[in-house]
């Protein structure tokens, strides 16, 4: 240590030059490593801002990855501000279920005035004809999807003059919407 001493003595110029390059160096570091932090914090918040869009963008998928179940979408209840609108609903419902497995409604008859009326249900009863394999999609459909659907009665009988098809009569219910 002397000797150091010593040397920046009879050298006074390195001294200075020595304590410049060390302020230099300490100023230089200090410098890059704000840098770095403010580079750090603009990436965390950018990554923040697409997460938080990602998020918003698809909150349904979101959802659904975290379950095993898919939940169907929708309203649970018939839409329609009077019984004669939850009605027609409730036929069009039906009717498209009907039409994906490939059958046929013979007849359809809505019951307003049934046991269930009172408290806010609306019934219908439909003559459907179909291929035997095909009960069973049509069942799903009807009570998996949204509104929901309720099976009340459900008599199988084979279709005449076919060993494929049959005739189903299907009694269903289903809420109304409560009005506003």
């Amino acid at each position: 240590m002397q000797k150091f001493e010593g040397y920046l003595t009879r050298f006074p110029i390195a001294a200075v030059v020595a304590y410049v390059a060390l302020v230099v160096l300490f100023a230089f570091t200090t410098v890059q490593t704000v840098i770095e932090i403010l580079g750090s914090r603009d990436a965390a918040a950018a990554s923040a801002e697409i997460l938080q869009t990602l998020e918003t963008r698809h909150p349904a998928q979101r959802s659904a990855a975290r379950s095993d179940v898919s939940v169907p979408t929708g309203s649970p209840f018939l839409e329609g501000q009077t019984a004669s609108v939850a009605s027609a609903m409730l036929l069009q419902r039906v009717l498209a279920a009907t039409r994906r497995v490939n059958g046929n409604t013979l007849s359809s008859q809505v019951d307003v005035q049934g046991p269930l009326a009172k408290s806010g249900f609306v019934s219908a009863t439909f003559n459907i004809e179909l291929a035997s394999a095909s009960l069973q999609p049509l069942l799903y459909d009807l009570e998996a999807g949204m509104p929901f659907l309720f099976i009340d009665e459900l008599v199988v009988q084979p279709a005449t003059g076919s060993t494929d098809k049959m005739r189903l009569v299907l009694g269903i219910s289903a809420q109304r919407q409560a009005t506003k």
